[in-house]
C-alpha cells in the first residue's frame, strides 16, 4: 500500500490542507505552502527515493496483527502506529500523531477522480454556522450542538457520479378553463376541455449523484445544490487534514437514479407550461435520456453525529456553501416553556376580558 504523507518542510509537523486561504498551513511554524508548488517539489523527491513504498514493505511491521472484514492496515512511518481502515477510504489522519496519509494506491489508475472541489469551510466558519444556525430554534434542547463535539469535526470529501445527458420526448395533459357570465336571469358556467401536448429536448449537465452505500442519498441530496462550476483539478494535497472516500457504487449502478432526476425535473418543465387553465391532470408522459456520459468527482462534506435521548440525529454540511441539513430533536422542557411564556399571557388577557364582560354585563 502506497501512502503519501504531508508534513512541513521546515520543522515536519504535519501539514493539513487550508479551507480558508486554499494552501498547505503549518499550524506549528506557521509556514502556507501552495499546492501546486509543493506537489512539484514532492514529486522531485520521490522519483529520487528508493525507498520501497509497497504494501510488501509493511508486512514485517504487522506480523500477527488479525485485521477486521473488509478492511485494510497500514503503518505510520511517522509514530510507528498500526492503523485500519476501512476499504474504501482514500484519506485520513493517524490519531495518535496527528500525521496526515493519503493512501495513492486508491486515487491511481481508474480510482482517481476527474475533478475535486476543495472545501471552502474550515472548522471556524462550520462552528460559527452551527451556532448561528441554532439561534432561532427555540425548541432546540441547549447544548445539543456540545462544544466537545464541534472540536471532534471532521471533513470528509464525499465520491459523487456526475452524469449529462440529453431528455427529449413529449407529454401528455388534459386541462379544463372554466368562465362564469350572467345571461339574462340566469348565472351561466360554461367548462371547456383541452388536450394539452408539449413536446421538446432538454440537456442536463452534471447532474450530482453520491457514490457511497455508507451514506444516507437523501441526506447527499438534501445537502446540494454545489457551485460546479468551481470544480478543479485533482490533485492529492487537497486531500490532507481530511478524511476521504472512494466510490464503492459503480456509475451503472447509480445510472438509474440519475435518470430518473432529469426526467422527472423535465416532466415538471413541460408541466409547468400548461398555462392559466383551470386544473390540469397528466395523461400520458414519454421521455427519454440518450447520450449519457458520467464523471467522478469528490465533494466537500461535514459530517455531524449526535446523540439525544437515546436517538441518533445525524447533519451534513455543504462544505463550499455551508448549507445544514438534518433533524432537529425537539426539548419538552423549552417547550412547555415556550408555551407558557407565548401563549398563557394571550389566554390570561382573554379570560380577563371575559369576566369584565360577564361583570358588567
Amino acid at each position: 500500500m502506497a501512502v503519501k504523507e504531508y508534513k512541513c518542510p521546515a520543522c515536519g509537523a504535519p501539514l493539513p490542507f487550508d479551507a480558508t486561504t486554499q494552501t498547505l498551513h503549518c499550524e506549528n511554524c506557521g509556514n502556507e505552502y501552495d499546492i501546486s508548488t509543493l506537489e512539484a517539489l514532492r514529486q522531485a523527491d520521490e522519483d529520487a527515493e528508493t525507498e520501497d513504498l509497497s504494501w510488501d514493505g509493511f508486512l514485517q511491521d504487522t506480523t500477527g496483527y488479525e485485521k477486521l472484514e473488509n478492511t485494510v492496515i497500514y503503518y505510520c512511518k511517522s509514530c510507528g502506529a498500526i492503523l485500519e481502515t476501512d476499504e474504501n477510504t482514500v484519506a485520513t489522519t493517524c490519531p495518535y500523531c496527528g500525521n496526515n496519509v493519503v493512501l495513492t494506491d486508491r486515487v491511481s489508475a481508474g480510482l482517481k477522480p476527474d475533478a475535486i472541489i476543495p472545501f471552502k469551510i474550515d472548522k471556524k466558519g462550520l462552528i460559527d454556522r452551527i451556532r448561528e444556525f441554532q439561534k432561532d430554534k427555540k425548541l432546540l434542547p441547549k447544548n445539543f450542538f456540545s462544544e466537545s463535539m464541534l472540536g471532534k469535526l471532521m471533513g470528509m470529501y464525499v465520491p459523487f457520479w456526475l452524469y449529462s445527458a440529453e431528455v427529449s420526448g413529449n407529454v401528455a395533459m388534459d386541462a379544463t378553463r372554466i368562465t362564469s357570465f350572467r345571461a339574462g336571469q340566469y348565472n351561466v358556467t360554461d367548462t371547456s376541455h383541452y388536450l394539452l401536448e408539449r413536446a421538446g429536448d432538454m440537456y442536463f449537465e452534471n447532474v450530482p449523484v453520491d457514490a457511497s452505500k455508507k451514506l444516507d442519498n437523501d441526506l447527499m441530496d438534501s445537502v446540494e445544490p454545489y457551485d460546479l462550476s468551481e470544480l478543479t483539478e485533482f490533485k492529492q494535497a487537497y486531500l490532507s487534514g481530511y478524511v476521504a472516500d472512494r466510490y464503492d457504487i459503480s456509475p451503472e449502478e447509480e445510472r438509474r437514479r440519475a435518470e430518473s432526476r432529469m426526467l422527472n425535473t423535465a416532466g415538471e418543465y413541460f408541466e409547468s407550461t400548461a398555462g392559466s387553465y383551470g386544473s390540469v391532470r397528466l395523461r400520458s408522459k414519454n421521455l427519454r435520456t440518450s447520450g449519457v456520459t458520467v464523471r467522478y468527482v469528490l465533494l466537500p462534506v461535514y459530517l455531524i453525529n449526535c446523540k439525544f435521548a437515546g436517538n441518533d440525529y445525524r447533519f451534513a454540511v455543504n462544505g463550499q456553501s455551508g448549507k445544514i441539513i438534518g433533524e432537529l430533536p425537539t426539548s419538552k422542557e423549552r417547550m412547555a416553556h415556550y408555551f407558557f411564556a407565548t401563549f398563557l399571557p394571550i389566554f390570561l388577557g382573554i379570560m380577563g376580558i371575559s369576566l369584565l364582560v360577564y361583570f358588567f354585563a
